[in-house]
């Protein structure tokens, strides 16, 4: 849902973008003194300022609530957690089932070189996502809103074996667990 909204804005933006260019291109032809075209555009430039501080504000702050990464839920004390540690050429956790609607915290690193952990849904979309490196532990913290079978798969290539990469986290019902 959101990805099609972004997409929409998206395509919205670059087409003012796109029209912008085109109205400076087709007026380029045209001399003017400078000191005339230089307070317009000051002018012009400040309203833009504005404008995008006042539009872009608000949109940050909301986008930014909707990331998954908040660590407030394993202060909380409520969070799972899953260490996973990736290797050549698998994935190992500490636990490969957790309850949906509840925190999990995954503690990520490698045993050996550089892994990119993406987490899967039943529909192979991708919900969650961070890197496994050597000798450091990321944190991301998800809640799954749906039981089923997720696959984690290896999304930064880390060798010959890397497409068999892939391991299977159970979220099982609320209270299931």
């Amino acid at each position: 849902m959101y990805q099609a909204l972004a997409l929409k804005l998206t395509i919205v933006f670059v087409g003012l973008v796109m029209a912008a260019f085109i109205y400076v291109a087709a007026r380029a032809g045209r001399r003017r003194e400078y000191a005339e075209v230089q307070t317009r555009a000051y002018r012009i430039r400040g309203y833009w300022f504005w404008l995008l501080v006042l539009l872009g504000t608000p949109v940050m702050l909301y986008t930014m609530t909707r990331l998954p990464y908040s660590l407030a839920a394993q202060q909380a004390g409520q969070a799972q957690t899953v260490r996973v540690t990736g290797h050549q050429w698998y994935w190992s956790l500490s636990q490969d089932s957790v309850a949906a609607g509840r925190p999990v915290v995954f503690e990520v690193t490698s045993a050996d070189v550089n892994h990119g952990m993406g987490i899967y849904d039943e529909n192979m979309r991708l919900v969650a996502q961070t890197q496994a490196m050597p000798d450091y532990i990321n944190r991301l913290a998800y809640t799954f809103k749906q039981p089923g079978d997720y696959r984690l798969l290896c999304l930064e290539y880390c060798g010959v074996a890397h497409h068999n990469m892939s391991a299977v986290l159970h979220v099982t019902a609320a209270g299931v667990h």
